[in-house]
């Protein structure tokens, strides 16, 4: 079971060839060894191996060629990276067995189990933390003028059924990922970002994945490229609004942000008290 004592950080490493960030799919082993070493130096406790692009309008492609790009990266990092923490970013409960059995000790799945009726039995029988996400529609379409009659309710409801249905299947670990820019307009992301603290009523872990979105990079009018100052603002106001892991693909700074967050948080205490 992970502790969360304080926040930790998700790194982000893509195995695919059309990640919207460039240095951050499709690499080859030195490559790969490099920015995991990189990534583990800097701060993050988890690697998250991902096959399946789920950006949107994003085509899905077969479990056989996921589990192609996922397992060599899976299996480089545990050998080179003994002990350290990997999880699978995928909605495929047979890619996720295998992960697992290669050295994945996470499970996350952008659907909650809903894109694979197999997935949640998998995991309970896997005895691995599920990262469970709220997204509207599928990849393809989830961005098709998404409506909500309030947005921090619904995923409120969405996660509160969706950790009865992981009880009822044998998860206990569970970790809460409301989702950002998945079924989202920027201002729907902004109110889950404001309401962040209502899904961590639920006594659950939950994750805040917001780096480098179109929330950010739309907002400010830049480009991917230049969204790493506004990815660290809306990282910290999601520190500030309790989230316990960070999604990110900057480390480094991501890091620097926890740090002088909870440097903060314990002076307000001191002060309070």
């Amino acid at each position: 079971m992970l502790v969360f004592d304080q926040p930790k950080l998700m790194g982000i490493i893509n195995a695919t060839p059309d990640s919207f960030y460039r240095g951050h799919g499709d690499l080859d082993d030195d490559a790969l060894r490099q920015k995991a070493g990189n990534m583990i130096r800097e701060g993050a406790s988890i690697l998250d191996i991902g096959g399946q692009s789920t950006r949107p309008g994003s085509v899905r492609i077969s479990a056989e060629e996921e589990l192609d790009r996922v397992l060599p990266a899976i299996k480089l990092i545990h050998t080179h990276f003994p002990g350290q923490i990997i999880s699978v970013d995928t909605y495929s409960s047979k890619v996720a067995i295998a992960a697992v059995e290669t050295g994945a000790t996470i499970v996350n799945d952008i659907s909650g189990g809903l894109l694979d009726e197999n997935m949640l039995p998998a995991v309970a029988s896997l005895r691995v933390p599920f990262v469970c996400m709220h997204m509207k529609g599928s990849p393809e379409h989830m961005q098709d003028d998404p409506v909500y009659d309030d947005v921090v309710k619904t995923v409120l409801d969405y996660f509160i059924e969706r950790s009865e249905a992981c009880r009822l299947a044998g998860i206990n670990d569970l970790i809460l990922d409301p989702g950002f820019g998945f079924g989202k307009t920027i201002t729907h992301n902004f109110q889950l970002l404001k309401g962040l603290r209502t899904f961590c009523m639920t006594g659950r872990p939950v994750l805040a994945g917001l780096s480098r979105k179109s929330t950010v990079y739309r907002t400010l009018g830049v480009g991917v490229e230049e969204a790493l100052n506004g990815t660290t603002v809306l990282n910290t106001l999601a520190l500030e609004h309790g989230a316990s892991l960070l999604r990110v693909h900057d480390v480094k700074e991501a890091h620097e942000a926890i740090i002088l967050h909870e440097a903060y948080k314990k002076a307000s205490c001191l002060q309070d008290a």
